[in-house]
């Protein structure tokens, strides 16, 4: 099992050979075997080709509108938004064994998350219209759930969702985590085992975003005598990994973060288990940050 700390779950920028790689990270590199991440951006009429041998595809738009032709089919001018501040998000769900180009129809982002899948379902496009927005928690722990492909949409092991966390708040809180598959005597799960990634917009560009990801007792690498107690500072277009232990974020006064997350391993859920220190915050809540929801945000 490998050994993590702050410098192993943070990945940054880089320069590449690829210059409309924004940022990626693999499966090799992020020490697991489920998610593979990148984000991409395209001039006005560039395009870029790819296919899904033997994984399943999510296409989420951060910025800009692309055209997307594929063996699966066509899609034209999906996405709106100028920003991810700016609205709600358009995707593609895109099955294994999957051949397809994207044309971006104006400067354009996308990211792109690939997972290991064997069964094969349906492309589907998701528009705005699709995404369940919801608002969680309360107080200082107010945060905006945008789902874009969330459990039980028809494909294998895909979780994808955006969140919003407004300034002074903290989201993935109370901690929990989603590490040790564990099921009850009547067969329902309890907890699943999932990787996961995080990353982050800030609406600011010398704004960052704090997490902090730690081992519990029983996760797998703690037990293996490898657990951690990572504090991360993340800024704009870094990845934060999460391959065990609690995650919270808090986001510091006058900074709206964003983080797009991708969760993939033993099931298509969201099932976690909070830390039991903090859980009793649920049952303190007052209200709901008003900010909230944010779009638009002026």
């Amino acid at each position: 099992m490998r050994q993590y700390d702050e410098r192993s779950l943070i990945v940054h920028p880089q320069v590449t050979n690829d210059p409309g790689v924004i940022v990626s990270v693999d499966c090799e590199n992020a020490g697991w075997q489920t998610i593979d991440f990148q984000v991409r951006s395209l001039a006005k009429g560039q395009q870029w080709k790819s296919a899904s041998t033997g994984k399943e595809t999510a296409l989420v738009v951060l910025s800009g509108t692309i055209s997307v032709n594929s063996d699966q089919g066509n899609w034209k001018s999906i996405g709106e938004r100028s920003s991810v501040f700016s609205g709600l998000p358009y995707a593609l769900y895109l099955p294994l064994e999957s051949h397809y180009e994207i044309l971006a129809d104006t400067d354009s982002e996308f990211a792109i998350a690939t997972v290991p899948a064997t069964k094969k379902f349906p492309a589907q496009l998701i528009t705005p219209a699709d995404v369940h927005v919801e608002v969680r928690g309360g107080d200082h722990a107010t945060r905006q759930i945008n789902d874009i492909i969330p459990p039980g949409f028809p494909c294998e092991h895909l979780v994808v969702v955006e969140v919003y966390t407004p300034a002074g708040n903290w989201s993935s809180y109370p901690p929990h985590k989603h590490d040790n598959r564990k099921v009850a005597p009547d067969g329902s799960l309890l907890e699943a085992d999932l990787d996961e990634i995080y990353y982050y917009k800030i609406d600011r560009p010398e704004g960052y975003a704090l997490q902090r990801v730690y081992t519990g007792t029983d996760s797998p690498l703690a037990l293996a005598g490898k657990g951690f107690d990572a504090a991360l500072v993340l800024h704009n277009d870094d990845i934060a990994l999460v391959p065990e232990g609690y995650h919270p974020v808090s986001s510091p006064p006058g900074y709206t973060a964003y983080y797009l997350n991708v969760l993939a391993g033993s099931d298509q859920v969201l099932t976690s288990h909070d830390d039991p220190d903090f859980a009793w915050v649920k049952d303190s809540y007052r209200s709901i940050d008003p900010r909230l929801p944010i779009y638009p945000i002026k």
